[in-house]
Order: structure tokens, then sequence, then C-alpha cells
């Protein structure tokens, strides 16, 4: 018998990958070419060259047994010092190779962290639409999700509702920008207004209160838009980063944490953190995968193929009268469904082989989410049944 805590995860279980699997299903039946599976964020545009020649280099000049043998749980020290200089360069920041963490992706460094920083019965806060695996990472150590209602207009955070949200329980925030599933990015006067909110009430009930931000579509923006560092406006921030999208490398699971020396409780925070590294199992980050991004942090990210499939896509949606906010980065487009049930919509969608993932699932009913991470012929190829359920609702 499984424990009690499982069966309530199983319940919910991802939404998304239940979809990514029917769409195999599919794709056995009708074709993979005529299945078009906007469900899961899974990079489409190759790993850069550069990652693969720096695989191979690793290899050629290190010793085997130095390549894949353990190391300290934080990382190797010069992979960690490279990361810490390469945040310096482009930010401005004052980081050394004590404030990385090398983890296991972005998720594993977001359970490293919360398995550091929770008790049972702390809240973490979240806005809403936000990436529905934050919930199991945040009950799975006992802590309660908070979630802010969305804004639906703009999808930048409601700090209104936020600050009321706030208690003496709540231990930590959690913002992903740019976001996923909005696209949008979180704007300089939202991040100081923020910081403002979370410094008053940290001095009200005399507690810490750590800013996460979850960052692995930062280098995924689109024009002229920033996505500002957050840990140069609020001092209990810790950033979580991978290199999943980036650099197209979702399964070799490589990221790190960023823990400033500014943050309260810096030295516990930062040892509890390794000891949680160990003792979830993850023990260090995969040591050939650390070696190569070490050679790739000045690596340009292409995201030109994922702009041509947004503006297509955008542009097509738009003009068949679906209404929908323009991605400001990452590689999702959220969509107003044309009748509130998005689940009915959803449906519909699927009689044409287009799966999409419905808003409840990021806790914004009343949406569906597009990921166009996929071939442009693949959205080209997808127009007719987008066409054909726009005018089913009158659109």
């Amino acid at each position: 018998m499984i424990s009690e805590k499982m069966v309530g995860f199983v319940k919910g279980s991802s939404v998304i990958r239940a979809m990514f699997e029917e769409g195999k299903k599919m794709a056995a039946i009708y074709g993979a070419d005529k299945v078009y599976d906007f469900s899961l964020g899974n990079p489409n545009v190759p790993a850069p060259q550069e990652v693969n020649e720096a695989i191979k280099s690793v290899l050629d000049e290190e010793e085997s047994t130095f390549v894949h043998g353990y190391m300290s749980n934080s990382g190797y020290e010069d992979v960690r010092e490279a990361v810490a200089n390469s945040l310096n360069k482009r930010f401005g920041t004052a980081f050394n190779q004590e404030n990385i963490i090398m983890t296991v992706g972005a998720a594993g460094g977001l359970n490293v962290i919360f398995k550091t920083l929770l008790n049972p019965g702390d809240e973490v806060i979240t806005f809403a639409p936000y990436f529905g695996e934050y919930r199991s990472y945040v009950g799975n150590y006992d802590g309660e999700l908070v979630v802010v209602s969305p804004n639906t207009e703009t999808f930048q955070p409601n700090l209104d509702e936020f600050e009321t949200k706030i208690t003496a329980k709540t231990k930590a925030v959690i913002v992903n920008s740019p976001n996923n599933p909005s696209g949008v990015v979180y704007s300089e006067a939202t991040i100081i207004k923020m910081a403002e909110i979370l410094n008053k009430k940290q001095a009200e009930f005399g507690t810490d209160i750590y800013l996460i931000s979850d960052e692995p579509y930062r280098e995924l923006v689109y024009g002229d838009v920033e996505v500002p560092y957050i840990t140069k406006y609020y001092d209990n921030t810790i950033v979580g980063y991978s290199y999943s999208k980036s650099l197209s490398l979702p399964g070799e699971r490589i990221g790190y944490l960023v823990i400033p020396s500014e943050v309260a409780d810096f030295e516990n925070v930062l040892g509890a953190a390794n000891v949680a590294t160990r003792i979830l199992g993850y023990v260090n980050a995969p040591s050939l995968m650390q070696r190569a991004v070490a050679k790739c942090l000045d690596v340009e990210v292409n995201v030109e193929p994922y702009n041509r499939n947004r503006e297509l896509l955008y542009n097509s949606l738009v003009e068949y009268g679906f209404e929908c906010i323009k991605p400001e980065g990452a590689f999702y487009l959220f969509m107003k469904s044309p009748v509130a049930d998005e689940k009915e919509f959803v449906a519909a969608c699927k009689e044409h082989q287009i799966l999409i993932v419905p808003g409840s699932t990021f806790a914004c009913p009343g949406f569906v989410r597009i990921a166009y991470c996929v071939s442009y012929d693949t959205i080209k190829n997808s127009l007719p049944g987008f066409k054909a359920v726009a005018e089913k609702y009158g659109l």
C-alpha cells in the first residue's frame, strides 16, 4: 500500500505529462505529422554545437575518474566559480563559488531549497497562473501553497492581493519570469513593489521571507525585453536556474541555485542546501554536464526559431478571432478559451488532433496553454484545425 501522501500526488499527477503520453498514442494512429502536440515544453531547437563539442572535449581532456567521480555536494569548485563570474559579468552582481550550488535541473534545485527552508505548515505564496508542479514540490515537505489569483488583463502579479496573503507563516514566495504559462516577463516596477511589500511584511512579523526566483526561461525573450535580476532588488532572494531551455538540454538535468551572501541565515541555509542535495538522493549534479556547461556560459541562445513560431501562431490565432496576450518570453502562448469551460475547448481542439493544456492546470481556468517549442511546420499544419474550431464557436 503506497503512502497517503503519494495517493494525493498520484491523483493530482501532471495533466501535461498525461497529454504528452496521449499524443504519442495518437501519433501511432494518425501519423506523427498529423498530430499537433502543443502540450509539453520540450525544446525542438537542437542544443548548440558548442555543447556537443564541449562534452567531447571534456572527455578528451580529463581523466575519466575525474570526470565521472564524486565531488562536493555543491559541485565542482571551478565550475561554480565560472558560473558566478558569468553572472557577475552579465548582471553586475558580486557572487563567488560559495554562492552557487550546481543542481539536477531547476526542479532539483527547487526541491533542495524547499527541503532546506520549510517546516510543516509553512506557507509558500505563488502567483497564478503558475507551473502546477509547485504544489507538489511544496506539499512534499508539508508546506502549504498559497495562490494569488491571476490578473487576466496583463498577467503581472496581483500585488494588492499578494500583500493581504502574507502572514506570519509565510516562509517563501516563488516567482517565475519569463512565466510559464503566460509568456509574460515581470516588469522592474513589479519587482520593486514586490520587494517593498516583502520588506514591510518582514518587519511587521519579525520573520524572514525568502523570494525564490525560478528562471529556466531567462534567456528566452523577444525584442528589447529585459528580465530584472531579482537579487539586486531584494536581499532574501534565491535563484533557481536550468540549462534545459536555454541550451536545449532538458534530459541532462543540469542547473544551479544562487544563494547570495546577503540572505538571512546565509551560512545555515547554504549548509542545509548542501545536505539536502545529498539526502534527497541527488548527491551532486551530473558531473560531465557540469564540466560541459562551464565551457558554454557565453554561448548565445538562439531564440529566432521560437520567435518565428510565436509570430506565426499569435498572428494567425488573433486573425481567427481568438484572444491572447503576445508572449514576451519563454515559448508558451496563453489563450482565452472561447467558452467558459476551457476543457470543452480543449476537447474540441483534440477532434482536430490538436493537443493543448487547460488553464485550470495552472490555476487559471478559462484559458489554455499552447507550447510553441515545436517545428514551424507543426504550427503551420495545425492552423486549419484552429480555424475550424474558431468557426465552430462563431469567432
